[in-house]
């Protein structure tokens, strides 16, 4: 018999935008429960993108952050001893996890420079259409497609 979920954590709006995805993928940046180095490496990357695109660092962030979410993924499904991969929908909060990891990632994969540049250049990226997290995104959509045929076995 499972037993109960536990109740989800209530999670704080960051104090600088009051804004609860800002705290979030702060969350998601910090290492080791450092979260004041996590603060400041996603605020510097916000300064960076004010003064690379003249606009507001936080429009670009969720702009980014809307076209990395994916709409839909697969899931491994095993059905009489072989293992299909099953597309189905990507709920928002999954979509926003998946899309701030992605863009974590790819910030993280590219080298020579702080975290708060890559970061702010992954973003851009993110908000124009292209960069790793995109082509993340795009491989993803393009596993679903592929495996159409066993959505009958959602």
């Amino acid at each position: 018999m499972r037993r109960r979920r536990p109740e989800k954590r209530t999670i704080l709006p960051d104090t600088k935008y009051d804004d609860l995805s800002v705290a979030k993928f702060i969350n998601y940046i910090m290492e080791s429960g450092k979260k004041g180095v996590a603060e400041k490496i996603f605020y510097s990357a916000m300064d960076i993108i004010q003064n690379k695109t003249k606009t507001d660092g936080l429009k670009i962030f969720k702009k980014g952050i809307e076209n990395t979410s994916p709409s839909v993924e697969v899931k491994s499904r095993r059905i009489g001893g072989a293992t299909y991969q099953v597309p189905i929908e990507v709920p928002r909060k999954r979509g926003f996890y998946l899309a701030s990891l992605w863009i974590i990632k790819a910030s993280n994969n590219s080298s020579g420079k702080p975290m708060a540049d890559k970061l702010a250049s992954e973003l851009i990226a993110a908000a124009n259409g292209d960069g790793n997290a995109i082509k993340k995104k795009e491989d993803v959509h393009r596993m679903a497609d592929a495996n159409k045929a066993f959505a009958h076995f959602r």
